[in-house]
């Protein structure tokens, strides 16, 4: 078996015993064709059973001059995640990625969005359009409910589950959660769902798709991308923002109004309560009054 054989058969590892999304997979599997890309280029012909630590570290230094610290340490990290699967195969016995050191690199901090500033990219939609309805019902879930982007364009109509106040949502490794949902956000997606959404001639796959683009079919996440990009330009928001500053708009809005941090974990589908622990560094004001309240000994 050459590289690509034994990358092939890691992706059906990945996707079928670790259940990891098409995005995921491509991803762990980019970082191999990196290395083989790098071994192509400097004529190094050995296989994935075969190859040494000091190959391997030669590809890491090569790559340090091109990427920045979390770039490399995401290769690295994917690189060790396909070592492993080898030895897991008993197609090697040894690691070699086990002695390579990760690049240290800080937490990066979420960018967020004030209040007004979300007020101000909705209010910005223009709702003369169809499409305007839409992309104000998009946004509102999208803030309203903390979903990813993939999340949102993946939303079905069989995922609204309106009368019991929640939505059901597929997450990352097809994990599925459900996800409260406030009067308001119904009230945009009932809209576009009953007013809008008929207008579109719907492709016979997406029939349960709950955003559709203009010709009936998904949106992309990168759709949703530059309609927020375009929203951002009109008003002058100085800020870099994504579909995904809406999520950590949401979890930040949250956890300083005084949500606990595990119902936040729930509702953002994280596997662990560490990657949520991260919006405790956004405002800690917040603690001070949580201890001023709480404490028993407060006021002695």
């Amino acid at each position: 078996m050459n590289w690509e054989s034994y990358i092939k058969s890691y992706q059906s590892y990945l996707k079928i015993e670790r259940g990891l999304s098409k995005n995921t997979v491509a991803n762990y599997s980019f970082d191999i064709e990196r290395l083989c890309l790098f071994l192509s280029e400097n004529r190094i012909e050995i296989s994935p059973l075969k190859i040494k630590e000091e190959t391997l570290q030669q590809f890491v230094y090569a790559i340090s001059s091109q990427l920045n610290a979390r770039s490399q340490a995401r290769i690295i990290s994917g690189l060790n995640s396909f070592f492993s699967y080898l030895i897991f195969e008993d197609y090697r016995n040894d690691n070699p990625m086990e002695l390579i050191e990760s690049p240290k690199i800080g937490r990066k901090l979420p960018d967020t969005l004030s209040v007004e500033e979300i007020d101000a990219l909705i209010g910005a939609i223009d709702l003369s359009s169809n499409e305007g309805e839409r992309n104000r019902a998009m946004l509102e879930t999208l803030y309203g409910c903390g979903l990813r982007v993939s999340e949102l364009v993946s939303l079905k109509i069989s995922d609204l589950f309106f009368e019991e106040g929640f939505i059901k949502i597929t997450g990352k490794g097809n994990k599925e959660r459900f996800v409260p949902i406030a009067n308001s956000t119904k009230k945009y997606i009932l809209l576009y769902k009953n007013n809008v959404r008929p207008l579109v001639s719907v492709k016979r796959e997406c029939t349960d798709v709950l955003f559709l683009n203009r010709r009936g079919g998904q949106l992309t996440r990168a759709m949703v991308f530059t309609i927020i990009s375009n929203l951002a330009a009109k008003i002058n928001l100085n800020k870099k923002i994504s579909p995904h500053t809406f999520r950590h708009s949401f979890a930040t809005h949250l956890l300083e109004n005084g949500a606990d941090l595990r119902s936040i974990q729930l509702m953002l589908g994280h596997e662990s309560i560490t990657t949520t622990e991260v919006y405790l560094h956004l405002d800690r004001t917040f603690l001070t009054e949580v201890l001023e309240s709480c404490h028993p000994r407060k006021n002695m």
